[in-house]
């Protein structure tokens, strides 16, 4: 399927989700990577109109921001700014208090994370608008992604690998230098998905869609998917 293609069946694919849910419009988070700036443009498209942009900084590189309304600008996107470096600091002194453990920066950076879905469900309760993730199945095959943080109502680049997102975005024709920037999570400073994940997104993409990588790669990304398996289902029940 060629990208102009692809691009209207997506379009659709989200109108429909929307009109099944008896929704009005679409809400995301705008982190100035190159996956939300893909879902800013299919938004767009799908919902002129009734699209909103969330930009959600949490002690987030300035830079991060910066991608984030330029996007916005690029995609004529209302778009708000919610700050929630207060929030997460009275939050963290709120468990501190009854907890001394030290914080793991793992779970410091999950709670980023969370706290943004929290203010995307709000702001989509509002609206009556549905939650759109930005996580491909790159990062959904190994799990690179926060459980209950990242997903959302629905994940139009879910079926898609990290290089065809790429070449979404310059079809939408995303601004250069969001697309050429080494991808991160933005979980702290200096941070980027393919050092934290262990292995690049041209190795990952291989293995999703062929199978030819190193033996080495493919154990790395099996061990991956394993751990994570947990993330891509619902919280087991009883079976009585």
């Amino acid at each position: 399927m060629d990208t102009a293609m692809l691009v209207d069946k997506l379009t659709q694919w989200i109108r429909q989700q929307v009109e099944s849910a008896k929704a009005s419009g679409l809400v995301f988070g705008l982190s100035g990577g190159l996956d939300s700036a893909v879902v800013a443009g299919l938004a767009k498209r799908a919902y002129p109109t009734s699209s909103l942009a969330v930009i959600m900084p949490c002690y987030s590189a300035a830079e991060d921001a910066e991608h984030a309304r330029l996007v916005a600008g690029k995609f004529a996107l209302p778009v708000y700014e919610v700050v929630l470096d207060e929030v997460y600091d009275v939050f963290l002194a709120s468990i501190a208090a009854v907890d001394q453990t030290r914080p793991q920066q793992m779970a410091k950076a999950n709670m980023k994370s969370r706290l943004r879905m929290v203010t995307l469900y709000y702001l989509a309760a509002q609206h009556q608008y549905l939650v759109v993730g930005s996580s491909n199945k790159s990062e959904l095959t190994v799990g690179y992604f926060t459980k209950h943080g990242d997903v959302g109502d629905i994940l139009p680049l879910g079926n898609l690998v990290k290089r065809q997102v790429r070449e979404l975005a310059r079809y939408l024709e995303v601004p250069a230098e969001i697309i050429t920037k080494p991808p991160s999570a933005g979980l702290w400073v200096g941070q980027t998905d393919e050092e934290e994940m262990g292995v690049n997104y041209e190795d990952l993409d291989c293995f999703i869609q062929s199978g030819q990588v190193s033996p080495t790669v493919a154990q790395r990304i099996l061990k991956l998917k394993q751990q994570s398996q947990h993330k891509r289902q619902l919280a087991p029940r009883p079976d009585f």
